[in-house]
């Protein structure tokens, strides 16, 4: 097992054994400061890794640690609905952590079953913000790995019409 998908299983049983009964609506400031932080780190190394990809920077590795940030991203999404829903007017139908990963990704991929519902202003804004991000980032993200392994691609048959 490579180290990206180490770090893959071990963000997800942390996400399943980290205490995040600590945040949530009791404790607001705590709370929105990890989100904000978490995210803008996450941001910050996939524009990094972004800009890698398209000018195919050496000894960078974009196509192995985007998907990596991709899935942090989802996590803190998950966490942070996990976290909104300690409120139990924030959704409808999200009360595990479960529950709440089930719901950034079916967000993720647009599918929106209706069977967890944002219904707190800021459940709705968070889930918007999250679905702007996944279009905007998450989208740039998908598209440079696709690129550089396309143009990888190309390279090694020798042609320069898969980029």
């Amino acid at each position: 097992m490579g180290p990206p998908l180490c770090l893959v299983v071990a963000t997800t049983v942390a996400y399943f054994l980290l205490p995040l009964d600590k945040f949530g609506p009791h404790r607001p400031l705590l709370s929105w400061t990890i989100f904000y932080v978490g995210m803008a780190i996450v941001t910050y190394l996939l524009l990094r890794q972004i800009m890698n990809a398209y000018v195919d920077k050496p000894g960078t590795h974009p196509v192995i640690v985007i998907p990596v940030l991709m899935f942090l991203a989802v996590l803190l999404f998950s966490g942070t609905y996990y976290a909104l829903a300690k409120d139990p007017n924030a959704f409808m139908g999200l009360k595990t952590r479960l529950d709440a990963l089930y719901f950034t990704v079916v967000t993720l991929a647009t599918v929106g079953y209706g069977d967890v519902v944002p219904q707190s202003q800021t459940a709705r804004l968070v889930t918007m913000f999250q679905i702007l991000y996944s279009f905007v980032v998450l989208t740039a993200a998908a598209t440079a790995v696709t690129r550089r392994v396309r143009r990888r691609a190309g390279e090694r048959l020798g042609r320069d019409d898969l980029s």
